[in-house]
């Protein structure tokens, strides 16, 4: 079964687990274009998972993954491999830096990656360093920066080739709480003006209310129907 045409990425009856240990028990979503969802839940409740499986990172054991008209469930490694540099962008909760680049090298890293030119790829990343205030960053090696800074590195290279879907799961956890709302105010920000879809995984309560809605997930089961959560960017 297609997914419905107003979501980009849908979901049906996801199931997976590690070992034998289930993580995902049955859970459905839709997001569409341009949609802030924040996947909402206590540690191990199964939203990184959730994560995985939307992006094609992980295989389900059972369900549907679709992206726009593509299953992602059905592609080959390489073709989820080719979808994720592609259209999606990924952050996480620890920044995993190329050690041997600079700050823009790894910012721009998905834009080298797809063939631009060292010029615009560069310029671009600047941008979103500068966006991010670690612009003065950019020849410098992971090494010699901050954990935070590092994180909003990391950001600027998920963001840079303006995916068609940002997965963020716990992107704000390196950080402290003055950078952790400048940087969340960027990610939404960017989302909404560039119709980024944003896939938001947080067990903080205080970062979902800058989404459109949220989906709670307990012990790997969607806890009710996602309901509309306050969007706003000064919380």
């Amino acid at each position: 079964m297609a997914p419905p045409d107003n979501d980009v990425l849908w979901a049906r009856g996801l199931h997976h687990a590690y070992h034998g240990s289930p993580a995902l028990l049955g859970v459905s979503l839709g997001v569409r274009q341009g949609e802030i969802l924040a996947v909402t839940g206590a540690r191990g409740s199964g939203k990184t998972t959730l994560l995985g499986c939307l992006s094609g990172l992980l295989l389900p054991d059972d369900g549907e993954v679709w992206f726009n008209s593509v299953p992602v469930h059905t592609l080959s490694p390489t073709a989820r491999e080719r979808l994720r540099r592609d259209r999606f962008g990924w952050v996480g909760d620890r920044p995993q830096l190329v050690e041997e680049l600079t700050a823009w090298e790894n910012a721009a890293l998905p834009l080298l990656l797809a063939g631009t030119g060292h010029r615009k790829a560069k310029r671009a990343a600047m941008e979103w360093l500068e966006r991010l205030d670690v612009g003065g960053c950019a020849h410098k090696r992971p090494w010699d920066l901050l954990q935070s800074q590092r994180q909003r590195i990391a950001l600027a290279r998920a963001l840079v080739h303006e995916p068609d879907v940002l997965f963020a799961d716990e992107p704000t956890a390196p950080l402290h709480q003055a950078d952790r709302a400048q940087v969340l105010r960027t990610l939404t920000t960017a989302g909404r003006s560039h119709g980024i879809t944003v896939v938001l995984a947080t067990h903080d309560p205080e970062v979902a209310t800058l989404a459109d809605r949220t989906l709670t997930i307990v012990d790997g089961r969607p806890q009710g129907a996602p309901t509309e959560a306050a969007c706003s960017l000064s919380a």
